[in-house]
């Protein structure tokens, strides 16, 4: 029978602590707090001394925890915000949604982030861009020292797209507690994923975890009086309650991560294919590889020849942002950020997480190196 080796099966997650989530479920519907009950108060809490910083707020998924976080910090049409094209697209519609304008900024192609020294030269054609929003992509934190840098010579708040990346470590610092406003997502398929979706923004700003809580509940500040015009964007109770749980897991689900990583680094680095294995840079102190990334030659090909062996691979993501049709206004062309651009040519997502075993990654790295080597 052919083995099935699939990119993630939640399963693996879930059943060894099943009961533990029906307990918490169940909590739940006895309380009958569904929107914004204890158990989020609490995990607001735990996620706070997780993430080392002194404030968390719960949200509606990791979409609006940019977007909130934006707003929070007052900007809106006629402003400009500067990130990176190579990131799920919520990173730049979050920008959009609040009326302002990405300017991107192209990547390192070691690490797939913002390129310090790129965010330097939009700077300098861009001096009034109101915020800066760095992506810690695929688990591995952007080089931020020299992001902060810049963005305290600019006077500009930095928001850190984390969300896949919370347990991450950055010269041993935990990221987001790095910047103004760190952005996390709670999807399923995330380290630390919900039931459905869900997000939450860290910060050390009291004044700005204030604001945020309030434009989460459409700027409400007390029963029907608004002081802005927010949104809603509540935690479900529910969510927070299997998160609790499954936060509780979190660092082990890292490790076993971590070892696949490690097993398909040494499996495919020296197997002279043309196939380049991620390396953390030495500031990357702590990759959690929420999605563990090569880049490869003859991708589409590999990708279905891996199919066929029932191995389950994704392209995150297969087009930059500055190329996505509804960005077209912004004016760029191809070849406006070649870094993003030949990522997205070349990447591959390959199986790593929790249930992921020794010989299902010594598998997966056979398939890809019988692949290359039979032409």
């Amino acid at each position: 029978m052919k083995r099935r080796v699939p990119l993630l099966d939640l399963s693996a997650q879930h059943t060894p602590i099943r009961e533990e989530i029906l307990a918490a479920v169940t909590g739940v519907i006895d309380s009958n707090q569904y929107i914004l009950g204890p158990d989020l108060r609490r995990l607001e809490e735990e996620i706070a001394s997780y993430c080392g910083v002194s404030h968390a707020i719960g949200c509606a998924s990791g979409s609006d925890a940019l977007y909130l976080s934006l707003l929070g910090l007052g900007i809106g049409p006629g402003d400009t915000v500067l990130t990176v094209p190579f990131t799920f697209f919520a990173t730049a519609g979050a920008i959009a949604r609040t009326g302002a304008r990405p300017v991107f900024v192209d990547i390192d192609p070691q690490t797939f982030n913002m390129d310090p020294d790129s965010l330097a030269e939009a700077l300098r054609s861009h001096p009034g861009a109101r915020a800066i929003l760095p992506v810690h992509l695929y688990g591995g934190c952007a080089d931020m020292d020299p992001i902060l840098e810049l963005a305290a010579e600019y006077g500009r708040p930095v928001i850190e797209d984390g969300a896949q990346s919370i347990g991450a470590g950055y010269k041993r610092r935990q990221a987001l507690g790095l910047g103004t406003a760190g952005c996390l997502s709670f999807f399923p398929s995330k380290n630390l994923g919900g039931p459905g979706d869900a997000g939450m923004i860290t910060t050390n700003d009291g004044a700005l975890a204030e604001k945020l809580a309030s434009l989460r509940v459409h700027g409400e500040t007390e029963r029907y009086l608004h002081r802005w015009v927010g949104t809603n964007s509540r935690m479900d109770t529910l969510q927070a309650a299997v998160l609790r749980v499954k936060l509780r897991h979190l660092d082990e689900w890292i490790q076993i991560r971590q070892r696949n990583a490690a097993l398909y680094a040494s499996e495919l680095g020296g197997a002279g294919i043309p196939v380049t294995p991620p390396v953390a840079a030495d500031y990357q102190t702590r990759h959690v590889f929420n999605q563990f990334v090569i880049r490869c030659e003859r991708r589409d090909e590999l990708r279905a020849r891996l199919e066929e062996s029932g191995v389950g691979s994704q392209i995150y993501y297969p087009v930059p942002l500055h190329l996505q049709e509804c960005f077209a206004y912004l004016g760029y062309g191809e070849g406006a950020f070649p870094a993003s651009e030949q990522a997205c040519r070349e990447v591959l997502a390959l199986p790593v997480a929790p249930g992921v075993t020794e010989e299902d990654a010594a598998y997966v790295s056979k398939r890809i190196r019988e692949f290359y080597q039979r032409g």
